[in-house]
């Protein structure tokens, strides 16, 4: 069965995370992925602090975004290195790179000169903060876009101050939104033909995913502040409570789970008690109803509240750690997770966060070695054996 990218070969020069996330996506679905690196590779290759990993090249980060793809090696500073990518330009149908605005033009490998050789390339450019403005040339990491994005002024707890979400979130957030733009460009150019530039910014990327906060102040004049772990609707039974080994957290945000939750901790007396009448005396009284939950809560672990609250119709879970959700059984069920080669034997790594009856995402290539396509993909490109021995001995790759 055929898939959505089959026949779209994809010339990738990003690093890191939020670039490979975005190409990984897309090999997923069927693209043909050529990987570009620098002889050596990467140095998320060797970002872990492991000696087998970093000995290897290939920490478990850098392969989770990159299995699928095919690998080659050039040294982009020689002039023969900028004259294979053109030629494999002519038959690409899309360019990623997110090197600084300015990088890949210095070195005669930009969007005008590529697009000259191939009208109908699409060149997408992943950067902190596009490729236009003042702040085009600041350098941008995903901490640095978490502070100016907003997000840590809304994540944390008033008392100990901001806070960064546990992952790249804003490389994930932006690697997301590279795919979708590639894949709009794609069907576009389906349509009329034209290639296309897409500059791809950290910070417009992670503000499209906070657009409700955003809203609240461009339309309402309202900052949100910092609510620790109580969720967005400010329901006070909606947050992390304690129980007999730790936590849980409570997402009931409802009447009718409110009923559950109270049922299922043995107090519907509560339901016709004046102080947690509605929403809003249940606010105005949230400090009496977190003590008569927790002191319930205290009876039992969270394995078992989990369980009586499902029962209930009332959500909550414990606190799954990565271990726990990556063993959970509607995961095995779902088929997120899939395995491929590693450099030790069979590797699980995670797939798509979405299923089609058919055609749809598979992880089918390995993770693979510094330029260990290279030959591979120039003699896909029409040159010769002669050739290629030479510009292997010139030290091109």
């Amino acid at each position: 069965m055929s898939k959505p990218f089959d026949g779209i070969r994809i010339l990738d020069f990003t690093q890191v995370f939020a670039g490979p996330f975005a190409s990984y996506q897309l090999s997923l679905m069927g693209a043909d992925v050529i990987k570009v690196e620098r002889p050596g590779g990467e140095d998320f290759r060797r970002s872990v602090p492991n000696d087998d990993w970093v000995g290897k090249s290939m920490s478990p980060g850098w392969m989770a975004v990159n299995a699928n793809k095919r690998d080659v090696s050039f040294d982009l500073k020689n002039p023969k290195s900028v004259e294979i990518i053109k030629r494999l330009a002519k038959n690409a149908d899309v360019v990623m790179e997110n090197f600084r605005p300015g990088v890949m033009d210095r070195l005669g490998i930009g969007y005008e000169a590529l697009s000259a050789v191939n009208p109908k390339l699409i060149y997408c450019a992943l950067s902190g903060f596009g490729q236009s403005g003042p702040e085009k040339n600041t350098p941008a990491y995903d901490g640095k876009i978490q502070a100016v994005s907003g997000i840590m002024s809304i994540t944390g707890h008033e008392e100990m101050g901001p806070t960064r979400a546990g992952f790249a979130v804003c490389d994930a957030l932006t690697g997301m939104t590279g795919a979708f733009a590639i894949a709009s460009a794609i069907r576009q150019r389906d349509q009329t033909g034209k290639g296309q530039m897409i500059d791809v910014a950290m910070l417009d990327s992670t503000l499209t995913f906070l657009s409700p906060g955003v809203a609240d102040y461009t339309v309402a004049g309202h900052e949100q502040g910092q609510f620790g772990n109580m969720a967005i609707s400010r329901k006070p039974t909606a947050n992390l409570f304690k129980v007999k080994d730790g936590y849980i957290l409570l997402a009931v945000n409802s009447d009718g789970q409110f009923e559950g939750l109270m049922k299922a901790i043995g107090r519907p007396d509560l339901l016709d008690d004046p102080r947690f009448a509605d929403w809003q005396t249940r606010i105005e009284n949230e400090a009496p109803l977190r003590e008569i939950i927790e002191d319930v809560f205290a009876e039992a672990d969270a394995k078992t509240w989990e369980k009586r609250l499902a029962e209930a119709d009332a959500p909550a879970s414990r606190i799954y750690s990565i271990a726990d959700a990556v063993n959970h059984p509607q995961l095995a069920h779902r088929d997120v997770l899939q395995q491929t080669e590693g450099p030790d034997g069979p590797i699980t790594l995670v797939g798509t966060g979405f299923s089609y009856a058919h055609g749809g995402a598979s992880l089918e290539r390995p993770p693979p070695e510094v330029g260990q396509h290279t030959e591979e993909v120039l003699a896909e490109a029409g040159f010769d054996a002669g050739e290629i021995t030479s510009l292997r001995d010139e030290g091109v790759f």
